[in-house]
């Protein structure tokens, strides 16, 4: 018996004239963690999803523990044993945990459902794999790494031996990446195969044994992990030498641009999340927020941007007050703003690229003109503006659920940037890019600052945080607790502050 357990020949798929996968050869072996990496766009999820029954190769040939096979629907993929994690999670959130497991393979005992042996099932697996979850918790009360172990549960509980991983720690905290990678180390023990989708090489190098890298659709080499640096598996993704360091001028700060006093704003349930939070951010600096996910980050950023109300304090930006102004006019006041959640808040995803890329300003010339719609005009800026911030899919027209995460990424940063505005609020500005990606949008949100322009920058990744910072504010159950500078600073530090410590500096 073949000790592969996958092999992909010479696979090929086209979407009319664009070729996602071009000659492509993966080979998989029985009990190792195998990482796909490629830059955004280069045709990773696209030969997953042809293992998954979501899509059919144009030409090539699928071999399965030494058959050759036809993987024609999810259904077929799964009785093959194959399972995907995908990364953004299909989960239907008003149904629980073990309701979703369960969906599609339902047990019915005398017509009824039961879910009371189902419900066992999955006690049995999540203990056996260490993937703890409560089955009768509703989905949409549970967090994101929650949901995540949710999805891996279900490709168990459907008998997978070979499970892909997409883009899994995405969206996930970094104790909710060491989780995820010590119960991808679990179930390899257990006998599973696992294809981890992904650009991040700390990742890659923390869990996989082999790496086979592709670039603009084709495979270029595999290699085993622990005989590559960082720097040669980057140069071999992107096709040339990576800087993992931003160069740039020391900051000149000029104005105040932002300024919250005193803020207090509520989460959903009415609790405080932001509690008499005090910042000022001057044109030409970036201030990076560090924090632990739940202090109240996301809370601050809609309040500044006017998606959601103020309970008391006052924020100002450019020495107008905008504490209880709407969306629409805060971004007329010149501020752009890239959220955290590219779907639920940076694009609709039903519309095409091009009328994403135009949301902020269809309503003015040249994108109309009396209220009607100059598509031309519209699509010929989408045009620009992907050939600007290297924006990979077919064309301007397919609708912005066709193009991959990271150019997804690229797009809303794209559109906001093109603004050019004087206060520019960025949330994970990189989740979901490639070393490459996230080069090029340091370096642009470097360029917006030496222009004079404020950049206001959100996230958990802490090399992020003090590589692109000037001032770096540490948010604590919903204030500032601490301002520092990153050449006076570590992330030690940062990690004390971030769980409520001082370190006898610091300040406004």
């Amino acid at each position: 018996m073949s000790k592969h357990v996958i092999e992909m020949k010479e696979i090929t798929k086209k979407f009319g004239d664009f070729v996602a996968n071009d000659h492509i050869n993966l080979s998989i072996q029985k009990g190792e963690i195998h990482a796909l990496l490629g830059e955004n766009g280069a045709g990773k999820s696209t030969l997953m999803n042809m293992l998954a029954g979501l899509l059919q190769p144009t030409s090539g040939e699928i071999v399965v523990n030494g058959e050759s096979v036809t993987i024609d629907s999810p259904s077929k993929s799964s009785q093959l044993g194959i399972g995907m994690v995908h990364q953004h999670f299909m989960l239907v959130e008003a149904f629980t945990v073990a309701e979703n497991i369960i969906l599609g393979t339902e047990t019915v005992k005398n017509g009824v459902l039961d879910l009371k042996q189902a419900t066992k099932d999955i006690e049995e697996l999540s203990k056996k794999y260490g993937l703890t979850v409560e089955p009768h918790a509703k989905v949409a009360d549970i967090s994101v790494g929650m949901q995540q172990r949710v999805e891996i549960l279900k490709t168990l509980y459907r008998g997978a031996d070979i499970l892909i991983f997409d883009e899994p720690t995405a969206v996930l905290t970094p104790s909710e990446i060491a989780e995820l990678m010590d119960i991808m180390k679990n179930l390899v023990k257990e006998g599973k195969s696992i294809i981890l989708i992904t650009h991040k090489l700390d990742e890659i190098r923390a869990v996989a044994d082999r790496v086979t890298v592709i670039r603009r659709g084709k495979s270029i080499e595999t290699v085993e992990v622990a005989g590559a640096t960082s720097a040669d598996l980057a140069e071999m993704m992107v096709g040339h030498s990576v800087s993992f360091t931003t160069e740039k001028e020391p900051a000149k700060p000029k104005d105040v641009i932002l300024s919250i006093k005193d803020l207090v704003v509520n989460e959903n349930r009415g609790v405080p999340a932001v509690k008499q939070l005090n910042l000022d951010v001057r044109g030409g600096e970036i201030v990076g927020i560090a924090g632990i996910d739940g202090n109240g980050q996301s809370e601050l950023v809609q309040a500044i941007t006017g998606l959601r109300k103020v309970k008391s304090g006052s924020i100002t930006i450019k020495g107008q007050d905008v504490t209880h102004l709407t969306t629409r006019k805060i971004t007329e006041l010149s501020v752009g703003h890239v959220p955290e959640d590219r779907h639920r808040d940076g694009l609709v995803l039903e519309m095409t690229l091009a009328e994403n890329m135009a949301l902020q300003t269809y309503y003015k010339e040249p994108m109309s003109k009396n209220g009607i719609l100059n598509f031309n005009n519209i699509n010929e800026h989408a045009r620009k503006l992907m050939k600007e911030f290297d924006v990979r899919g077919v064309n301007e027209l397919v609708p912005a659920k066709g193009f991959s995460g990271g150019n997804q990424q690229k797009a809303i940063i794209a559109r906001e940037i093109d603004r050019d505005p004087d206060l520019l609020i960025v949330s994970q500005p990189t989740r979901g890019l490639d070393v490459g990606a996230i080069e090029y949008i340091h370096k642009r949100l470097i360029e917006e600052r030496d222009k004079g322009k404020a950049v206001l920058v959100v996230s958990f990744e802490l090399d992020e945080i003090l590589n692109l910072s000037d001032r770096i504010a540490v948010i604590h159950d919903g204030s500032i607790q601490g301002i520092v500078t990153p050449a006076e600073t570590n992330k030690q530090e940062l990690g004390i502050l971030m769980a409520g410590g001082n370190i006898g500096k610091g300040g406004e």
